[in-house]
């Protein structure tokens, strides 16, 4: 029998990063989290409560922390290069004290330098803290983006060069956005589309998928547009996900929604996921 892939969702943590987001988790009727421990658009790190990390770690909740969308390990800017090297460390490090099993990273854009020399940067800076991870640590998961402008990962197919770039670092797994990967020409919603997009991220990654972003889309495949649609109220649509939950690949591996609204659209979208999941 497969593995269940637990369903959940990304928290809010008012309250306190266990007392919050654990209420939190329990209203929507999540089976995991995903939080972020410093603001998601800014550069401070934020040192958070030890009591509150404490009592995150010993809920035994799988979690998953997402580090600010500003992080880009690509940019020709050094102090934007500066500032992610020392969010990603301090987050690593946030992310042993609360028991996380992975932290997410966007894998970033070359902005206006090439390609080679981004993909050069991006190993330079990236592998010392690939090595700094202690056993017991999470992984640093890398989230493909959904192509605007010079993404380095967009397609399943980019990850082969960045996670080349990396070594194919033991610590180094991937988290899927399903919204993402259509933007970025993955047709979803096509007859064997979703076979065959898992089909070759194992081809390209072979056991690297630890996490799936599961989001529709507002936008067409292809659009390179991020934009998030709730569960079935999208163009990728409700059989794709049923699809999903029943390809070999996803067995085991969490799935976390990143879906409009508050909580009783969250719950909304996790019971259904848990519906296609359980009915599979």
């Amino acid at each position: 029998m497969s593995p269940t892939s637990l369903i959940g969702g990304h928290v809010s943590v008012a309250g306190g990063l266990a007392t919050g987001g654990l209420k939190y988790m329990a209203e929507i009727g999540a089976e995991m989290i995903q939080v972020f421990v410093t603001n998601p658009r800014g550069w401070a790190l934020t040192e958070g409560r030890p009591d509150e990390d404490a009592k995150l770690a010993e809920s035994g909740v799988d979690t998953f922390i997402h580090v600010p969308y500003l992080v880009n390990f690509g940019s020709p800017s050094p102090e934007t290069l500066g500032n992610s090297i020392a969010i990603v460390r301090h987050t690593l490090r946030r992310g042993v004290d609360t028991g996380a099993k992975g932290v997410v990273v966007h894998t970033g854009s070359a902005v206006t330098q090439s390609r080679d020399d981004a993909l050069r940067q991006v190993r330079e800076n990236l592998l010392p803290l690939l090595d700094e991870i202690p056993d017991g640590g999470p992984d640093l998961l890398l989230e493909p983006m959904a192509g605007q402008g010079a993404m380095l990962c967009a397609t399943v197919q980019d990850l082969e060069p960045y996670l080349e770039a990396l070594d194919w670092h033991p610590r180094a797994g991937v988290c899927l956005d399903t919204c993402h990967a259509f933007a970025a020409g993955h047709d979803l919603a096509a007859d064997g589309g979703v076979a065959e997009t898992f089909d070759a991220l194992h081809r390209v990654a072979p056991g690297r998928l630890k996490l799936i972003h599961a989001n529709d889309s507002k936008d067409a495949c292809g659009s390179k547009k991020d934009r998030h649609e709730n569960i079935g109220a999208g163009l990728i649509g409700v059989q794709s996900f049923a699809e999903m939950m029943r390809h070999p690949v996803v067995a085991g591996v969490p799935i976390c929604i990143e879906t409009p609204g508050k909580a009783p659209k969250n719950a909304e979208d996790i019971a259904l996921l848990k519906k296609l999941r359980d009915n599979g």
